[in-house]
């Protein structure tokens, strides 16, 4: 972990910004070249309730955090609350990198739930942003017995991390999960390196692919009332 890094982004982030709270299924904030997004696509699927605030940010990161509780429909999930960079596509193979860091914890453990980062590409540069051809995730956390889309293909050293891979698929798309085997709280990596991966290993078409989101979230199953805290979340794409 960069420390210094994450020193300047907290002292940035110390400014008189008023936190605010959204409530709506899909209830949004713009914080700079970031988004909150409170996003209960599934709720449907269970009964609960959530809300996301912004605690404060910068162009070098926000803070935030998310309250849920979730019944029902114990294996689907019912939401992902995250962090999204704003960003122009641009494809994968022209990307020099993608740092990111992320520090965040949660104050109940006893749920179904994960937290992850997740990327959407595809080959048609005007796709949507909520889904694409390929799908990445990287699971930072895993609580209860939830699990990634697919089965195991792979463990390798990412990022300065050893992760379990899983490949399936999600309708038409490709997923790849990373899998941490314990909880990385504090994660500072180019996300580029897991593009090189799978591109190397996994015969990933970089060169066809446009990236179109980068985002950091949980994805609640059941349980709560639980808090997930982000004490920063940075990306850029260059």
């Amino acid at each position: 972990m960069k420390t210094t890094q994450i020193l300047s982004v907290a002292a940035a982030m110390a400014g008189p910004i008023a936190a605010q709270e959204i409530c709506e299924q899909y209830g949004t904030i713009t914080q700079g070249p970031y988004i909150i997004n409170n996003n209960m696509w599934g709720m449907d699927s269970g009964t609960g309730s959530q809300c996301t605030t912004l605690d404060g940010g910068s162009d070098a990161g926000v803070a935030w955090h998310t309250t849920w509780t979730w019944s029902g429909g114990e294996n689907s999930v019912k939401t992902y609350p995250n962090s999204g960079l704003v960003l122009e596509p641009k494809l994968v193979s022209d990307i020099t990198s993608i740092p990111s860091t992320a520090e965040w914890s949660y104050d109940n453990t006893d749920i179904r739930a994960d937290v992850a980062y997740d990327l959407f590409t595809a080959a048609d540069i005007n796709h949507v942003t909520y889904s694409g051809d390929y799908e990445l995730m990287i699971w930072l956390g895993q609580y209860g017995e939830v699990g990634p889309i697919g089965s195991v293909i792979d463990s390798a050293e990412v990022g300065g991390q050893t992760w379990d891979i899983y490949n399936g698929p999600n309708g038409d798309m490709n997923v790849y999960s990373f899998v941490a085997a314990e909880p990385v709280t504090s994660f500072d990596t180019d996300i580029k390196e897991f593009f090189t991966y799978l591109t190397e290993k996994q015969s990933y078409p970089a060169d066809q692919q446009y990236l179109l989101t980068v985002q950091f979230g949980t994805e609640p199953f059941t349980g709560g009332e639980a808090t997930l805290t982000v004490k920063n979340w940075s990306a850029s794409v260059a």
